[in-house]
């Protein structure tokens, strides 16, 4: 293997947007989420509407003039 080539590998601290976080082994010191199995509805069992970039939103506005 090449020397002085690969990015240093170091503990990170993953954080969700929820308020949980935890320890991992990453490239990045800090990593930031939007949802985690502490909050996500699969492992929760509640339902839970998870909007990614404005999606519902947009759609609601596309469609709202078709009825």
């Amino acid at each position: 293997m090449k020397k002085d080539i690969h990015p240093e590998y170091v503990s990170a601290k993953v954080t969700c947007a929820c308020g949980s976080s935890y320890e991992t082994r990453s490239t990045k010191a800090e990593i930031s989420v939007e949802i985690c199995s502490d909050c996500h509805p699969f492992f929760t069992g509640k339902q839970k509407l998870v909007d990614t970039a404005g999606r519902i939103e947009k759609f609601r506005r596309k469609y709202a003039d078709k009825k």
